[in-house]
């Protein structure tokens, strides 16, 4: 697919000599087909200021601005990558602004101006960790609107997990109590250079307006790390370090002490937080 004037992905790749290195989570999306589809399921790009994260040879960065993204920021640590970067901004002049920088340790705020979506096929070794810092920022509303990300299946599959199932855990938690997160589309390894051992999934995320129930963040965090980190006990006893009362409070919040976290809903703990809190 010829979306642009530019060379294709894996000449790119081979006149930068950009071999994918797997620590830093590399696994480089080469078909502009589908790197323009996820721009596409990212939503309308006109008027938005776009996030990038782990660009790499650009594919994505190029579909982003093929589809009308108003300014896209990429945050690529691989110095290896930068050259190839600066050919799109010379494309797209005035569009694309690229730091050679570690995203976990960017200010995102400063550089991007609202509104912003955040669309990244993210590097696996740090997907969740950024993932969980969008969820969980200080003020809410957050400076993005939407997410539209690329992890492993299996987190993905984590992301959108309903009570009941073992995939339901504290990544379930914290992306629906404040988002609605949807899987979008689904990739086999063969898609990517070179082919990761896993498939891969995009999931959108769009932001609540407010929190889906009430509760205090920090404490519903702490409480469902709490009790999904020994997820196979009672609720009475993974959770006795929470309160000395933790059976009245568990029976307060109307939930049973000799539950276990994976068939709490997300109201079920939002209103044990509420209660802790009391407490």
């Amino acid at each position: 697919m010829q979306i642009d004037q530019l060379p294709a992905l894996r000449d790119v790749i081979t006149n930068h000599g950009l071999t994918a290195k797997k620590s830093l989570g590399q696994n480089f999306l080469l078909d502009l087909n589908l790197t323009s589809k996820i721009a596409r399921l990212a939503g309308d790009l006109n008027g938005h200021d776009i996030l990038e994260v782990g660009p790499g040879p650009g594919g994505l960065t190029r579909g982003l601005l093929a589809s009308g993204a108003r300014r896209v920021v990429v945050l690529e640590k691989d110095s290896r990558c930068i050259p190839a970067l600066n050919e799109i901004a010379e494309a797209y002049p005035g569009q694309l602004e690229i730091f050679n920088a570690d995203a976990l340790g960017f200010d995102i705020r400063t550089n991007l101006t609202a509104p912003i979506r955040i669309v990244a096929n993210l590097p696996y070794n740090v997907g969740t960790e950024l993932l969980i810092r969008w969820l969980t920022p200080k003020e809410w509303p957050p400076f993005w609107s939407t997410l539209t990300l690329m992890f492993q299946k299996e987190v993905a599959e984590r992301i959108i997990a309903t009570p009941g199932s073992k995939a339901y855990g504290r990544l379930a938690i914290l992306a629906q109590w404040k988002t609605n997160p949807t899987i979008v589309m689904e990739l086999s390894p063969e898609a990517f250079n070179p082919p990761p051992k896993v498939h891969s999934a995009v999931v959108h995320f769009d932001a609540l307006p407010k929190p889906r129930f009430p509760a205090p963040a920090s404490l519903l965090s702490t409480t469902v790390a709490m009790a999904f980190n020994q997820r196979r006990k009672m609720l009475r006893s993974s959770l006795k370090s929470a309160s000395p009362n933790i059976e009245t409070v568990l029976r307060d919040a109307g939930l049973n002490p000799t539950a276990r976290a994976e068939e709490i809903s997300l109201e079920g703990f939002c209103s044990l937080a509420r209660r802790l809190a009391e407490y």
